[in-house]
């Protein structure tokens, strides 16, 4: 019998649809979407349709109006199914927080019910070639000329790039001020000087969409300021709080989902005339994983609860979470193929695909040796 977590009725229901849209249209078609890396749309577009991509939003803006923690019991299903198409689920959460955290109510009014309803996909824009963890070298600019602002750089490895309609951007608007010289924008995909390169081929994940954002005198009305000029630091900080939980629970749901094949596998497969369920050395291992799996749930859990609790004590809980269940599922993951064996490695069986897919869940939005720093630099100021 799985824990129980106490969920609402309306939170089961969460649940209960994101299973069903796992179980009836993901799973079935994973392998499929891996292989040829198409960008799941269609799939995308019934996760629209059931009203997930609103679970975070307000309901003055269309949304369901919960928080990050309705938001993870839906992306730990779509996970258990397939991390890639789980991705680019989130990266539409992640485009949309500096907009719900910081942006004007026109920006709120004219966006998030786009994003909310599944009709438009959101994307983030922070990493560029010089600034990945080191968020403050950026290099892409933007200048105000007139009524409208001018944007010019590169950012890379953007998820979502190519298929969203809106993108948050962060760009330097004044060096001279060090952190305070960065502003964030809305641009939209059809905005003149704005394109986007080829997508990249990856390791795992492979039907999310990874391309550069390519500015060249991108003119934006001047109106597409996320909160105020030279506060954008403040807003990424803010916004990856919010979206770490969120990785973390991409981490337990793939990890659920090896286990559940390992386990199957492990009570189908017989050997010296037993299951080798029965025998020790991998009863033991599925034991192991059945633990991490259910410690890293509770663990991200409670760490969504405390954020919608309170937002402004976010930084520590969504870090630990993201580091212990990312790390989880890496070796979760590989536990799986271990138990498999041969078969484990073959592409006929899910294990090799979310062994994968689980590496880049220990890298993007902040690799877990960064989340480690932020979790010392907490500790350091709670003990002083």
């Amino acid at each position: 019998m799985a824990v129980d977590y106490f969920l609402t009725e309306e939170q089961r229901m969460i649940v209960d649809l994101a299973r069903q849209i796992t179980d009836e249209r993901i799973i079935p078609r994973r392998a499929e979407f891996d292989e040829s890396e198409e960008y799941p749309r269609e799939i995308l577009t019934a996760m629209g349709q059931a009203d997930l991509y609103g679970l975070y939003i307000p309901e003055a803006y269309g949304g369901f109006g919960g928080g990050c923690f309705e938001m993870v019991l839906a992306l730990e299903q779509i996970a258990r199914g397939c991390t890639g198409m789980a991705t680019a689920f989130a990266a539409s959460g992640l485009g949309a927080y500096p907009i719900l955290i910081s942006g004007s109510e026109e920006l709120k009014q004219k966006y998030l019910p786009q994003i909310a309803s599944g009709r438009k996909y959101a994307a983030f824009a922070l990493t560029e070639a010089g600034a990945g963890s080191d968020a403050s070298g950026i290099q892409t600019t933007a200048r105000l000329d007139g009524d409208h602002w001018v944007l010019n750089g590169t950012k890379q490895w953007i998820t979502n790039a190519g298929e969203a309609g809106i993108y948050t951007v962060i760009a330097i608007t004044d060096r001279s001020k060090g952190a305070r010289g960065a502003t964030m924008f809305v641009v939209e995909d059809t905005d003149p000087g704005f394109s986007w390169g080829a997508k990249e081929k990856k390791l795992g994940i492979r039907c999310s969409s990874t391309r550069e954002l390519i500015f060249k005198d991108c003119r934006i009305p001047a109106d597409r300021v996320i909160g105020k000029v030279g506060m954008g630091f403040i807003t990424v900080m803010k916004t990856l709080d919010l979206s770490r939980p969120g990785i973390a629970i991409l981490g337990v749901g793939l990890g659920q989902g090896a286990l559940d094949e390992a386990a199957r596998y492990a009570k189908q497969r017989v050997q010296f005339g037993k299951p080798i369920i029965s025998f020790q050395a991998v009863a033991h291992m599925l034991a192991d994983m059945a633990i991490q799996v259910e410690a890293a749930r509770a663990l991200v859990y409670a760490a969504a609860r405390h954020i919608d609790a309170h937002p402004g004590q976010a930084s520590k809980a969504a870090s630990m979470c993201k580091v212990f269940a990312t790390d989880m599922a890496m070796k979760v993951a590989v536990d799986a193929v271990q138990v498999m064996g041969g078969y484990g490695f073959m592409r006929e069986y899910p294990v090799e695909k979310m062994m994968r897919d689980a590496k880049i869940l220990q890298i993007y939005e902040g690799t877990n040796q960064i989340q480690r720093n932020v979790i010392g630099q907490e500790l350091n100021k709670e003990y002083t």
